[in-house]
C-alpha cells in the first residue's frame, strides 16, 4: 500500500501541465538543439531548386524554390499540405512562400471538370500535388499523371484537407511578412482574398453546424495522411482543419478591415468547436474518425484537437489519460512515433482502419509515424509530464539512432515505421517539422 502511494504521489509531482500550466519542460535543451537543427536540414534537404533536376521527373520550372515533402528520393513534386503542416517551423522565407502560394492559388480549379477514372473536379478545388516540370495540378492521390488522375479507390472528389491548407499558407504568409496587399493580387484574373473564400467552401459541410462529410458515392478523403483508407460519414479531421481555416479567414478579413466577414468566420470556428466533441466523442473521451466507414478512435484527431483547445477541460484530460493508459500498455507508440490507432482499437485482427488499400501495419494502416508525436506529447503532459517525457525522449533517441545525415545507409527520419524494420519514406519533413513546431511553441510558454 506504501508503495502504491508513493507512486500516485510521484505521477502527481511529474505533471508537467496542471490546469493548463506547463510546470516542466518535455524536452531538454540539448534535444530541442538536435531537433530544431536536424529539421532546419531536412527542410533544406526538401528545396528544389529552379531548374534542379529530379530523376525521372525533370527540373523545377516553376520560377522558384519549391518545398516537397523530404528529401533523396521522396515524392517528388510540391504537396500542398505537408509544405504547409511545416510552415510555422519559421524555415521558409518569404520569397519561397510567396512563390508557392501563388503557385497553388494558379492551380486552383477554374471550372468544374470530371476525370478520365469518373471522378470529380469542382471549381475552386486545390491540388493535392503539383508537378516540377509543367505546374501542372494533379488534384488526386496515387498518380504523377495528369491525364490518369482521378480513380475511385483514391475518391471521386479531391482530398478535402488541401483547400484548408491553402488558407493556411495565405494566412501564415501575411502575418509572418505583413504584405497584406497579397491579398488583392489577382491570379488570372482573380483576387486571393475571393479565391480563399472559393476553396473554403469547397468540401461538403453540412449548413447547421459546418462539419464537413462525405458519403460511399462520392467519396472524398478527409485527410491525405490517410489516402489509401476509406473514412465516411462526418469527417472528424477535416473538420478539425476547417477550424483552423475558419480561424485564418476571420484574421485575413480582421487585417483586411472587413469586419463583417472577420465576425462572420469566426462564428463558423465556433459552430465546429462546439460540434465536434457532441458528433465525435466516445466514452473513453477519444474522438471517432467519422461517423460512418472506419468509425475508430483516432490518435490523431485527438491529440491535434487537445493542442489546439478544441477539446477543454475534463473532455481534454479525459482523452488525455487514456492516450496515457494507452501510452503505459504500449499500444500507442513504438520508439516515439505514433499510431493512427491504438493497437487495441483496431478493427479486427486483419486490419487497423476498416477499410484500406494496404495491408495492416504498414503505411496508414498501423505503421507508427513521427508527425503526430508532438501534439500527444503535449496531450500526456496535461496528465503526466513524465510520460510525455519519455515519449519525446524515445522520439529524439529514434532521430538521433537514424540521422540520414551520418552516411547513405541511414534515413531518418523515416515517414513511418513499424517492428522490427519495416520503414517508409526518408529524410521525411513532418516527422521533424510538426513535433518541432509543438515543441517550440511549449518552449516558448515557459
Amino acid at each position: 500500500m506504501k508503495h502504491f502511494f508513493f507512486l500516485l504521489v510521484v505521477d502527481i509531482l511529474c505533471s508537467g501541465i496542471l490546469l493548463g500550466q506547463q510546470k516542466e519542460r518535455i524536452i531538454n535543451k540539448e534535444d530541442f538543439s538536435f531537433l530544431e537543427n536536424i529539421t532546419k536540414a531536412v527542410m533544406d534537404s526538401s528545396r528544389i531548386y529552379p531548374h534542379q533536376s529530379i530523376p525521372s521527373f525533370g527540373s523545377n520550372q516553376t520560377g522558384g524554390i519549391l518545398i516537397r515533402p523530404g528529401g533523396r528520393i521522396t515524392y517528388p513534386a510540391f504537396w500542398i499540405r505537408d509544405y504547409a503542416m511545416s510552415l510555422e517551423t519559421g524555415f521558409v522565407k518569404k520569397e519561397e512562400q510567396k512563390h508557392m502560394l501563388l503557385l497553388t492559388a494558379a492551380t486552383q480549379c477554374d471550372q468544374t471538370w470530371i476525370t478520365k477514372g469518373g471522378s470529380m473536379v469542382p471549381f475552386g478545388a486545390i491540388a493535392d500535388h503539383i508537378r516540377i516540370d509543367n505546374s501542372l495540378p494533379v488534384y488526386f492521390p496515387g498518380t504523377y499523371d495528369v491525364e490518369e488522375q482521378g480513380v475511385k479507390e483514391f475518391g471521386m472528389f479531391p482530398p478535402y484537407c488541401d483547400q484548408f491548407y491553402f488558407i493556411r499558407m495565405a494566412d501564415h504568409y501575411i502575418k509572418s511578412t505583413g504584405d497584406t496587399a497579397m491579398l488583392f493580387k489577382e491570379i488570372n484574373g482573380i483576387k486571393l482574398i475571393d479565391r480563399l473564400e472559393t476553396a473554403f467552401r469547397v468540401p461538403p459541410s453540412h449548413k447547421e453546424n459546418h462539419i464537413v462529410y462525405t458519403n460511399e458515392a462520392f467519396r472524398g478523403v478527409d485527410f491525405g495522411f490517410r489516402d489509401a483508407v476509406e473514412i465516411t460519414g462526418d469527417l472528424c479531421y477535416a473538420s478539425i482543419l476547417k477550424y483552423v481555416a475558419a480561424n485564418n479567414l476571420s484574421d485575413i478579413f480582421t487585417l483586411s478591415g472587413n469586419r463583417a466577414k472577420a465576425d462572420q468566420y469566426k462564428q463558423i470556428a465556433q459552430s465546429i468547436k462546439k460540434a465536434l466533441p457532441v458528433i465525435f466523442i466516445n466514452k473513453e473521451g477519444m474522438l471517432l474518425a467519422s461517423t460512418a466507414k472506419s468509425r475508430q478512435p483516432d490518435v490523431w484527431a485527438t491529440s491535434l484537437a487537445i493542442y489546439l483547445n478544441i477539446l477543454e477541460g475534463e473532455d481534454a484530460l479525459k482523452a488525455s489519460r487514456h492516450l496515457a493508459d494507452a501510452y503505459k500498455s504500449g499500444t500507442l507508440a513504438y520508439k516515439g512515433n505514433i499510431r493512427h490507432i491504438i493497437t487495441t482499437e483496431d478493427y479486427n485482427t486483419e486490419t487497423a482502419w476498416q477499410k484500406s488499400l494496404v495491408p495492416k501495419n504498414e503505411y496508414q494502416n498501423g505503421a507508427y509515424w513521427g508527425t503526430p508525436t508532438g501534439w500527444v506529447a503535449f496531450a500526456l503532459a496535461k496528465v503526466n509530464s513524465a510520460y510525455a517525457q519519455q515519449l519525446i525522449k524515445e522520439y529524439i533517441t529514434h532521430l538521433r539512432e537514424t540521422d540520414y545525415r551520418k552516411g547513405p545507409s541511414f534515413g531518418g527520419p523515416f515517414e513511418c515505421i513499424y517492428p522490427p524494420s519495416y520503414t517508409r519514406g526518408p529524410v521525411y519533413l513532418t516527422t521533424v517539422a510538426c513535433p518541432y513546431i509543438v515543441l517550440k511553441a511549449m518552449e516558448n510558454k515557459r
